[in-house]
């Protein structure tokens, strides 16, 4: 996985979401912003930077371990697919 920095904005929202990705594909919310400096992006960076320097891979809790289970056994079995509510 690759290091990044995302900065997104939504079709009529006023603020920018600055995300970090660590090498692990870890996710790491920086904040919002409602404009993109320069001194404001040098800091980004400088966190990025930071975040990636220290960064540590996390262990994945057993309830979030066996959620991913149950999806998995689930999808296996077809009870994610065909469902009226369209939420598959």
């Amino acid at each position: 996985m690759a290091r990044r920095i995302i900065i997104d904005k939504y079709e009529g929202n006023t603020h920018y979401n600055i995300h970090v990705v660590d090498s692990f594909g870890q996710e790491h919310h920086l904040g919002y912003s409602s404009v993109l400096s320069k001194s404001f992006r040098k800091e980004v960076e400088r966190r990025a930077q930071e975040i990636w320097e220290n960064e540590v891979k996390r262990d994945i809790s057993p309830l979030s371990r066996a959620i991913k289970e149950c999806i998995e056994i689930d999808r296996k079995s077809g009870i994610l697919t065909g469902n009226r509510d369209n939420l598959d």
